[in-house]
């Protein structure tokens, strides 16, 4: 494994982040959607330092099946407890690959008839991307690579590390 990003890199874009959303959201409260289960700690780091009031709601799709690549069709194994009619929501992603499932959540959501529905992804991989999916707060981007940390899994291994590294072959 190789270092791709540092836990002082990832803090300082926490932080870039939270200051784009307040400045978007002054004072007003906040629903963070965290999709699970890779974003939980990249939302709790988000929600900790954001000013705004906030409240965090958890989602959980499965659009994958027994395949390595997303079908499209996304199943929910956990919903949302809070009705976000009329109210400002932000969806936590840790890392978008095809934009697949990120699309059908927000499609989803928007349906909901929230006042508001911005999405922060931590990191934007491109080079599988088969739709395109407006985001409105990104930590960073990259092009290709397998990558493990901060919240995000291999075979829910590596979840733990306090940094983000890509699997080499």
């Amino acid at each position: 494994m190789k270092r791709l990003f540092s836990k002082e890199e990832i803090e300082k874009a926490v932080d870039r982040l939270a200051t784009e959303i307040e400045r978007d959201f002054p004072q007003e409260e906040l629903i963070l959607v965290c999709l699970l289960k890779g974003s939980f700690i990249f939302t709790a780091d988000l929600a900790r330092r954001l000013k705004n009031p906030v409240k965090i709601d958890f989602l959980r799709v499965s659009s994958y099946g027994l395949s390595k690549e997303s079908s499209g069709e996304i199943r929910i194994t956990k919903d949302l407890e809070e009705d976000i009619e009329g109210k400002n929501v932000v969806v936590v992603e840790d890392i978008v690959d095809s934009g697949i499932t990120l699309k059908a959540i927000r499609e989803m959501l928007l349906r909901r008839r929230p006042r508001v529905l911005k999405i922060c992804v931590l990191i934007d991989k491109k080079a599988r991307r088969k739709v395109e999916v407006p985001f409105d707060y990104v930590g960073f981007t990259m092009y290709d690579g397998f990558v493990v940390g901060y919240g995000i899994d291999y075979a829910e291994a590596f979840r733990q590390l306090p940094e983000i590294y890509v699997i080499e072959e």
